[in-house]
């Protein structure tokens, strides 16, 4: 079924109630969308100006159920700009049982709310062999292989108001926002951490990858694989919103065959097996870098 438009409205307007006694804050022009381990993003917002929205306060919201999601927007002011951005600190995946309706929701509400650029990032996997954990990789294509399928953020009537029956993809990684990306880590915060520009891999989720679908996975083209952002990003677009997004690799997806029973000394199955508290860990230690380049790239908005 297509969203709803009067629950969508309802929501924009609960959200202006909220926002309304700080004048700063009304208009907001960025969405900052925070992956697993990437909440403290919230933090490079003015402690003065910001306002915090429970998802449970929001009609048409549902609530995050995944560790490290904390389930709230947070308006605030970034930069010394004070450009007026709208966080939302926890998403949510059509693995905790939503639909993509319910996925995509807060992308619809934040056009309604006039915003014009949406930052995602995200946690991934990293299948190209020359990415290492706390590598990031900004998004320049994906590979949608759930909508490819049939699974579909769009699929249904289409929703006029925002966009058309039938939206090319073709470019939906904002050129500038990533050549802008790119500026600001190496020219303004001289940051070493290796950056990558690829193609990600959107799966549903929850189990990780097997080794034979990273294998297929990585012979299709993609470069890493998560379980998020590409059905937000197709929505952003769909609603005329310019989109920036971004992977941190939180670990080095397992791509080799598993031990068979004819090897005399078999490599343990477990090794290098992925955790949601490894992409966590991992996450926490690049965060800092992420929150100051986002800081930066939203200040220039």
């Amino acid at each position: 079924m297509p969203q709803d438009l009067t629950e969508l409205e309802q929501s924009c307007d609960t959200l202006r109630q909220k926002i309304s006694s700080n004048p700063k804050l009304a208009n907001p022009r960025v969405m900052i969308i925070c992956g697993s381990g990437l909440g403290g993003i919230a933090s490079v917002l003015d402690p003065v100006d910001k306002i915090e929205v429970l998802y449970s306060e929001i009609p048409g919201f549902r609530s995050s159920t995944v560790p490290g999601h904390a389930g709230k927007l947070v308006f605030g002011l970034i930069g010394p700009n004070k450009v007026p951005v709208m966080c939302m600190v926890g998403r949510l995946h059509y693995y905790e049982g939503y639909s993509f309706d319910d996925t995509t929701f807060p992308i619809r509400v934040a056009s309604l709310l006039g915003i014009t650029t949406c930052i995602v990032t995200n946690a991934a996997g990293g299948l190209n062999s020359s990415y290492s954990p706390g590598h990031l990789m900004i998004i320049n294509d994906h590979i949608n292989l759930p909508g490819l399928a049939g699974a579909h953020p769009l699929r249904g009537p289409n929703m006029d108001l925002f966009g058309p029956r039938f939206l090319p993809t073709s470019d939906a990684y904002d050129l500038e926002l990533r050549k802008l990306f790119v500026r600001v880590s190496r020219e303004q915060l001289k940051l070493t951490r290796p950056i990558h520009e690829g193609t990600y891999a959107f799966v549903l989720g929850p189990t990780f990858e097997s080794r034979a679908e990273s294998r297929l996975l990585r012979t299709l083209g993609a470069d890493a694989v998560g379980m998020s952002t590409v059905a937000e990003v197709i929505v952003a677009r769909h609603s005329g919103l310019k989109v920036l997004a971004l992977s941190l690799i939180t670990n080095a997806v397992v791509t080799n065959p598993p031990a068979s029973v004819w090897d005399e000394k078999p490599v343990p199955l477990d090794q290098g097996m992925a955790s949601h508290a490894e992409v966590l860990e991992a996450a926490d230690e690049a965060s800092k870098d992420v929150q100051k380049i986002i800081e930066l790239v939203v200040n220039e908005l």
